[in-house]
């Protein structure tokens, strides 16, 4: 019987492909999904019988050339990566949803794997790792959050054969195979994911795809960003205090950092673009050899606070306006001050207040610089 092929540029409503598609896979068959790097097949992982299926497909899969998963969100790795290193989780941040594939070490006893049929297991856990990935198309997307659990997903093609990267074509390669295709014309990029190992010794690309090596080591740097208000006065203060203080600790300049892959950025939740540091900031700052005379102020946005290995805010007020908009910051997010008091504003006051409230800043700022989670 030939497959059911639905083509989003002509159906009527997106929402009923994303519908039979979830009740399909429920079912345990096989469907060929798009996605922003080529297309793909994939199986509920939660039916041992369709991952079988799957397998056979691609010529019998086993532990040597394991399937990945595909999940919902950074936030849904942590049930099945619950140890995730820093370095992991910086990644995932990063590039999800993308055309990344992180391959991790597996093992923990609370990982929801462990309770994936035994069958599974088998075909995607290789030598105590496993791979996921979180693809960047909106359907699929839809799909995997209406799902019950993860899907197994590979390449829609045959074993060694040519990616697929047009879903028209798909019909031709796999008609006799699978029960379900969603064509979205020519997939956006093209090419496959990158896959990068990533254990608490650092990462290692294993294959080359979308991301090259070098935006993939700049993804990987640690991002400390200090956010009031304005980001005129204390944040631009606080960052360049901090990056003294990480500088310390690495026993090297300030302008080094960058080599170290470590990175401080200041911002402000209710700030304008573009607006010079206070005159006192930059007089205060100047007393200590900090030049703060280039700064633009700019918003905290969402993907500073997602890229952020760690957030230090002035109030308790900003930590809760940060966390009301992007809850999934709230773990990375603190109030600089570990004794509960908020730093005040010190615009429109003396030089002595501004001089004062650096200080303050800085004493508290040496504890974060001791905590952060520099290295994978």
């Amino acid at each position: 019987m030939p497959p059911v092929v639905f083509d989003l540029k002509t159906v009527d409503d997106p929402r009923d492909v994303v519908h039979q598609t979830v009740a399909a896979l429920a079912a345990g068959k096989i469907v060929a999904l798009p996605t922003e790097t080529v297309y793909g097949i994939a199986a509920s992982a939660l039916d041992n019988a369709a991952v079988e299926r799957l397998s056979q497909i691609k010529g019998g899969r086993g532990p040597a050339k394991p399937f990945a998963f595909a999940i919902k969100s950074y936030e849904d790795a942590l049930d099945y990566v619950p140890d995730m290193s820093p370095l992991a989780r910086r990644l995932a941040r990063r590039c999800w949803p993308g055309p990344v594939t992180l391959v991790l070490p597996h093992g923990h006893h609370d990982s929801v794997i462990s309770r994936l049929p035994e069958g599974v297991q088998q075909k995607a856990v290789s030598s105590g790792t496993v791979g996921l990935r979180v693809p960047a198309h909106d359907i699929t997307q839809q799909i995997l959050r209406l799902l019950a659990g993860p899907i197994v997903l590979t390449s829609a093609n045959l074993a060694n054969g040519k990616d697929c990267v047009d879903g028209s074509k798909i019909v031709g390669v796999l008609a006799d195979s699978i029960d379900l295709i969603i064509n979205d014309g020519r997939s956006r990029f093209g090419q496959s994911s990158s896959v990068v190992k990533v254990d608490h010794d650092g990462f290692r690309i294993l294959r080359h795809g979308v991301i090259d090596e070098k935006t993939i080591k700049h993804l990987s740097g640690f991002i400390a960003v200090v956010v009031c208000t304005g980001n005129t006065c204390r944040s631009p203060m606080g960052a360049e205090l901090l990056k003294k203080h990480l500088a310390n600790r690495f026993g090297c300049s300030v302008d080094e950092l960058e080599t170290k892959n470590v990175s401080v950025i200041s911002a402000g939740i209710g700030a304008v673009s573009g607006a010079p540091a206070a005159p006192q900031a930059v007089e205060v700052m100047k007393e200590i050899q900090i030049d703060l005379s280039d700064h633009c102020s700019q918003p905290l946005t969402e993907r500073l606070a997602n890229f952020a290995d760690v957030i230090l805010t002035m109030t308790d007020g900003h930590r809760q306006a940060i966390i009301g908009t992007w809850p999934q910051a709230a773990p990375r997010t603190h109030v600089i001050r570990t004794d509960g008091i908020d730093v005040l504003d010190p615009i429109g006051m003396t030089i002595e207040v501004y001089r004062s409230t650096a200080q303050q800043i800085s004493e508290h700022l040496k504890h974060w610089a001791d905590q952060c989670e520099l290295h994978p």
